[in-house]
């Protein structure tokens, strides 16, 4: 097996009649996935996600993919393939379109429903073409071939990239669910015989490739759903993905039998869930959902609210009601459901969110107490009985983490791919498909880009280190007069702290510190500000070290006059 090494330097240039391959997101990462695809000098993207901040990112909204290799060749972009409309696969596509509006999106009716309602709010009106699976559709030099996929959203597709270097095929999310709710199964048949024409290179969901074993079908829910409904004293609330439609199809088809009313909670989640119910993806009875401003006309035993925050979401409806900072309060017997997984990096928000729920007296009901959540990808076994049917002569693992992407490689070469075949890449890492063969032939930049307010790309790791120190241990200022020809003190040091757990009293041990170092320095001659500054610094973070033994940011300022 191939993987990435640390002195790669860029790609040469692609050799007439080969296919390149750049995941700029979605390889040792969950989430924010990202793939070009490069033939004859023109581009196809398949999808273009988002990645959500973890506890040390603090103040970040969302990751974005780097599009700094393709951000000279928009001109060379033929259209962004949608394999589904997780946030995951189309966050990011607002973003990359604000760079090039009338770059073409390719999907299916419920995905391309999602992304225009999001760029609404972008003020941005797309190129959109629809397709659905058993559809060919030329693309530039890309033949596209959509196939069915099953997964924990309505419409996902998979796609075959068809050019003369040879086919590629993207799988997207999926998994082999043979009890759907919508009966649409992954089409098993296509992909059969897109193995009998030769499939170059395999491009495969990696995200349960440790799970041994089959995905439960998602309808195995619905009985714990019903106990859970039956035993309910009070308020229902459920959080789940905006967009898990099987899942809240579920949730209303519960609500329906034991007489409750439903109310969605959260922009996105009444936004997604209407559009599902007008393109017919979900079926509401007449007069179950209602408006969440009627719900104190009902008894507590005839709701349910449906919301965003299973994930710990500082700023989801879920965990505002933890908090006690949203208008639905948590009282004493209502039943909280977390109808979702947990994303690696989130446990720890999602089990404060718990904890909190859970001391206002809410039962709360997850995956960790009942089975309220089966997975939207596929595991070992499904993954096994896949590259027997495909046959793919090339693998290359994509959305997961490391040890995803490994387990996923592991998997195919058992299958009989040969492990030099099987391609383990990560974010930047570009693959050559020449010949037949796919191997790493260098890397571009695809660092994480971050979305903090109306700012996109303007934080840094510096920046993030920066809070995380802030946050962690506090400030200390430090404000200095001196004269701007002897360099001698006129006034201060004044010291002033937040956040550091220092007492201001306590830096009256420190000042004279501060003044036999500003001392000695201008009898050295030494005026410079900035050389004061340092000096300052240095004194005071000894000071604090020795004593505290804390680091917090010292912020010295010296005035001169």
């Amino acid at each position: 097996m191939s993987h990435p090494h640390p002195e790669l330097g860029p790609p040469p240039k692609l050799p007439e009649g080969g296919l390149r391959i750049t995941p700029l997101g979605g390889l040792g990462e969950i989430g924010r996935n990202m793939t070009v695809f490069e033939y004859g000098g023109r581009l196809l993207i398949v999808d273009c996600g988002v990645l959500f901040p973890e506890e040390e990112q603090p103040g970040v909204d969302l990751i974005l993919p780097d599009f700094t290799s393709i951000r000279d060749r928009l001109d060379d972009i033929d259209g962004i393939v949608l394999t589904h409309g997780h946030e995951d696969h189309i966050g990011g596509v607002p973003f990359l379109l604000r760079e090039k509006a009338d770059i073409p999106l390719i999907g299916s009716k419920l995905t391309l429903a999602l992304i225009e309602a999001k760029l609404q709010e972008h003020r941005i009106r797309p190129y959109t073409l629809e397709v659905e699976e058993g559809h060919r559709e030329r693309i530039g030099p890309f033949e596209c071939e959509f196939v069915a996929v099953n997964h924990s959203i309505p419409d996902a597709l998979a796609v075959a990239i068809r050019t003369p270097a040879g086919m590629a095929v993207h799988t997207g999310d999926f998994k082999m669910d043979q009890l759907p709710l919508d009966g649409r199964l992954t089409d098993l048949p296509a992909f059969a015989k897109l193995g009998e024409e030769g499939i170059d290179l395999l491009l495969a969901d990696s995200t349960n490739a440790e799970v041994p074993g089959f995905v439960p079908p998602e309808r195995d829910i619905s009985g714990v759903l019903r106990q859970v409904f039956g035993n309910a004293q009070k308020r229902i609330i459920v959080a789940s993905f905006a967009s898990h439609v099987h899942r809240i199809q579920q949730i209303l088809d519960a609500a329906h039998e034991y007489g409750r009313k439903v109310a969605f909670v959260g922009r996105s989640m009444v936004r997604n869930m209407g559009i599902a119910r007008d393109l017919g993806y979900l079926r509401v009875p007449a007069g179950l959902v209602v408006d969440v401003k009627t719900l104190e006309d009902l008894r507590d035993d005839e709701v349910v609210l449906v919301c965003t925050g299973s994930q710990g979401e500082p700023m989801a409806a879920l965990s505002r009601m933890a908090n006690r900072d949203h208008q639905i309060r948590i009282v004493e017997g209502d039943t909280v459901i977390l109808a979702s997984s947990l994303i690696p990096g989130n446990e720890n928000a999602v089990y404060r969110v718990i904890n909190g729920l859970t001391r206002w007296g809410a039962t709360v009901v997850h995956k960790g107490n009942a089975k309220v959540h089966v997975s939207g990808h596929a595991s070992a076994g499904e993954l096994l009985y896949f590259y027997n049917i495909c046959k793919p002569k090339n693998l290359m693992p994509v959305h997961g983490e490391w040890r995803h992407l490994r387990a996923n490689a592991e998997l195919g070469a058992l299958t009989g791919v040969p492990k030099n075949r099987c391609v383990i890449a990560e974010d930047g890492v570009v693959v050559d498909l020449v010949d037949g063969i796919a191997k790493i032939v260098g890397k571009v930049q695809a660092g994480y880009v971050y979305v903090d307010g109306l700012s996109v790309g303007d934080v840094t790791e510096t920046s993030l280190k920066d809070r995380r120190i802030l946050g962690d241990e506090g400030i200390i200022s430090i404000f200095v007069v001196v004269d701007s020809t002897t360099g001698k003190i006129v006034g201060g040091p004044h010291i002033q702290a937040r956040g550091s757990g220092i007492e201001d009293s306590a830096f009256s041990a420190v000042i004279p510190r501060i003044e036999d170092a500003l001392v000695k320095s201008a009898s050295d001659g030494v005026v410079d500000p900035h050389q004061l500054q340092q000096l300052a610094r240095r004194a005071v973070g000894k000071w604090v070290s020795d004593s505290y033994r804390r680091r917090p940011m010292i912020l010295p300022v010296v005035v001169e006059v």
